[in-house]
């Protein structure tokens, strides 16, 4: 199989991986850090807002069956790219919008999308997600990954991710994995 790979950061990862998981074409979502000056970085780190990373996750997906144009509609569809590190109550440049392309098509799609939802008039504010060459990921630590599935009844589940994904599902119901 010949998968390619996506980084996203939209705000906090847990949100943002339990989306990506339940999408058909999505083999692996990893939750981590990128986009930062920082070799090794923690979660502790990251969140003191020193590393310059953001949380992000990196897709690995089947081209076959998803787009990285299909990738790109949901990450935009799926937070606020308006507000500069923020997302809800998530507050530090660790939550900004960010895609981190892995070639120059990722790189013209991103861009394309970005100006043609930014002229679209969807937002009442422009857009501020940066569009930046990938580097190098960092594998968050092992209790971020499969956060929301291994602890959904956890208060920030309940109340965060499980409205942001009933949404989802609702919106994206075409693009979600078969059971």
């Amino acid at each position: 199989m010949n998968y390619k790979t996506a980084t996203f950061g939209s705000g906090c990862f847990w949100c943002t991986e339990a989306i990506f998981e339940i999408v058909e074409g999505v083999k692996t979502v990893k939750s981590g850090y990128s986009g930062g000056n920082y070799t090794n970085p923690t979660y502790k780190l990251v969140t003191s807002g020193i590393t310059n990373h953001a949380e992000v996750v990196q897709i690995e997906y089947d081209p076959n069956i998803i787009s990285y144009a299909e990738l790109l509609e949901i990450f935009w569809k799926t937070h606020d790219p308006t507000t500069i590190n923020r997302q809800g109550n998530d507050v530090g440049t660790q939550y900004r919008s960010i895609i981190l392309y892995h070639n120059e098509e990722q790189k013209k799609l991103a861009n394309e999308y970005k100006i043609k939802l930014d002229k679209s008039g969807a937002y009442d504010k422009p857009l501020v997600t940066q569009i930046e060459k990938f580097d190098k990921f960092f594998l968050a630590e092992d209790y971020h990954q499969d956060y929301y599935s291994l602890n959904s009844n956890q208060p920030y589940c309940s109340f965060v991710i499980k409205p942001k994904l009933e949404k989802f599902k609702k919106v994206f119901n075409s693009k979600l994995k078969k059971l």
